[in-house]
């Protein structure tokens, strides 16, 4: 894919980027080191979501079981509805109430999944997503301020292998993955999209952004309404975009800035006009 050249000029020092169809999972075109090992920052927040979910299939917890402040349940912790403040555990608002962007919220979510399985949570994420999806690169970083919600490392190639789940699933009924990416869950709640600023509604799934109507973003103007995914401070992004049957990566070694709400809408543009023919 041509339009993948476009990484080649961005202002960073390394970057690495690739595209995967739906259904089969098929690498469409890459570009970059896909072997190299990059901070996820936010990014991680899917990777954390998606063993979360594990649990509730296998019974460790459901997602209405009280986890965080009083009234907050896991359901509220993956929807940024608890609550709870950024990058402390204050709390800001009822559950259910608002839209708070909380990295706090996600390691509450990791101790709450520690405790019931009895099992490490980045031993669980590593047994119940990295291993079955061959995600050999991929971990989670514990020493890290916020692990759950910020602390992953990754490459690309690791991160294709989890975009085809995200479109094919097969660690996770489809029921489950279609609810937690595709459902807004609390709709209507207004917050800070981080990087872009206030919107209302701030359409959130199950750990997963749903862009909407959101403008500007940080996918493409022809992103459609029903992409899903995430970006991290570190310069990193994944989208699934359903309407276009395909996923994009890209990861890089510097701090999500101006720079990158410029670029990345134009790229993902290009990849999207590039798949649509």
């Amino acid at each position: 894919m041509q339009s993948l050249r476009m990484i080649e000029d961005w202002p960073v020092p390394n970057a690495a980027t690739a595209v995967v169809r739906g259904a089969d999972g098929a690498l469409l075109g890459e570009n970059g080191p896909q072997e190299r090992l990059f901070p996820l920052a936010s990014v991680t927040k899917l990777l954390t979501s998606y063993a979360v979910l594990v649990a509730v299939e296998e019974g460790v917890f459901e997602l209405d079981d009280p986890a965080g402040p009083e009234g907050s349940t896991v359901r509220h912790l993956l929807a940024h509805t608890s609550g709870l403040a950024f990058d402390e555990h204050r709390v800001m608002a009822p559950p259910g109430n608002r839209r708070l962007y909380s990295n706090a919220g996600f390691d509450v979510l990791a101790d709450t999944l520690t405790k019931a399985s009895g099992i490490n949570f980045a031993q669980y994420a590593a047994e119940a997503v990295f291993e079955p999806l061959r995600m050999r690169a991929t971990l989670i970083n514990t020493a890290h301020r916020s692990p759950a919600g910020a602390g992953g490392l990754s490459t690309v190639a690791d991160l294709a292998l989890f975009a085809a789940e995200l479109q094919a699933p097969k660690l996770l009924d489809p029921s489950t993955v279609h609810a937690a990416t595709r459902e807004v869950a609390y709709p209507g709640l207004s917050g800070v999209l981080p990087g872009f600023g206030h919107r209302r509604p701030n359409d959130w799934g199950l750990g997963f952004e749903i862009r909407g109507d959101k403008s500007p973003h940080w996918t493409g103007a022809g992103s459609s309404p029903e992409t899903f995914g995430h970006f991290g401070q570190s310069g990193t992004f994944l989208w699934v975009d359903p309407a276009a049957g395909a996923a994009c990566i890209a990861l890089t070694d510097r701090d999500f800035g101006p720079w990158a709400a410029e670029a990345w809408p134009l790229f993902t543009d290009a990849v999207l006009a590039e798949l649509h023919g």
